[in-house]
């Protein structure tokens, strides 16, 4: 270590961890975890492209699709070295909370979207004009930016002068707060008629339930993990910060295309146009 953990002294490096006790296997495990991200990055810039070459998905449904993969591409984008400076860590920090948090506003507004769709499908055009849909990108951008900022300049505000081992692979705001040897406490603190319709009401909204579940599922188990258990692998740590960062950004577009028949029929176009 080029730091002396000591008290007089503040660290200005941290350690990311890696695989815990399988250092000797990181090699096969690099094998799913980088095919996952290279399919995470294939899945997203296919949803792109097809979204942004096809007129006829020129609506606010897909814009807003397109809004969930671009955030999607930024988590994707933000992985690790072996260590990281402190200024670095804070702002890889803010960047995945706060593509985090556009993650999950997008996914708010696409509810309003497909309650829209339901409950008035001929005003729906009317009211969710491009220009909205552009402005509402813009609104929850700068929130998403405005609801992290503090993140960075909190944890730059603490001193950290006894450890420097992080619990996972990235900087995440509460594994580093842990760290810090001064004071933290600032930071602790269906009305439709047949079943028919609640069917097919049902399918609009399935690829939507399924996109909140796969990102929100992970980051209750984070949370409850780092809140309420004391004793756990350090494997485990790693292993579901890793799930939260991947998984998401991997699995968006495979639902996106398999309950979104649009998208679906695009998609095998595109393919069905290259081989040819």
């Amino acid at each position: 270590m080029s730091i002396i953990n000591t008290s007089n002294v503040e660290i200005t490096t941290f350690f990311l961890v890696g695989m815990p006790g399988l250092e000797y296997a990181h090699i096969w495990i690099s094998i799913p975890i980088c095919s996952m991200y290279l399919f995470a990055i294939l899945g997203n810039c296919t949803i792109l492209f097809v979204i942004k070459t096809e007129p006829s998905l020129h609506e606010p449904m897909y814009y807003f699709l397109s809004m969930l993969a671009m955030s999607d591409m930024g988590l994707i984008f933000l992985f690790n070295a072996p260590e990281i400076s402190a200024n670095a860590c804070f702002a890889q920090e803010f960047f995945i909370h706060g593509f985090t948090a556009v993650e999950s506003s997008v996914l708010l507004i696409m509810s309003f979207d497909r309650f829209l769709a339901i409950h008035s499908p001929l005003r729906y055009s009317s009211i969710l004009t491009p220009v909205r849909v552009a402005k509402i990108g813009i609104v929850l951008s700068l929130k998403s930016v405005l609801l992290v900022l503090p993140f960075p300049f909190t944890l730059r505000s603490l001193k950290y002068c006894s450890k420097s081992q992080l619990s996972h692979s990235y900087c995440l705001h509460q594994d580093v707060m842990k760290l810090a040897c001064s004071d933290n406490r600032i930071d602790t603190v269906l009305g439709i008629a047949s079943l028919n319709e609640q069917l097919k009401a049902l399918n609009t909204c399935a690829s939507h339930i399924c996109a909140v579940i796969i990102f929100y599922l992970p980051i209750i188990n984070l949370a409850i993990v780092h809140r309420f258990v004391r004793h756990v692998s350090p494997l485990f740590n790693v292993l579901m910060a890793n799930v939260l960062l991947l998984v998401p950004p991997m699995m968006n577009p495979i639902v996106y295309c398999v309950k979104t028949r649009q998208i679906r029929v695009r998609v095998l176009a595109k393919l069905c146009q290259k081989q040819m």
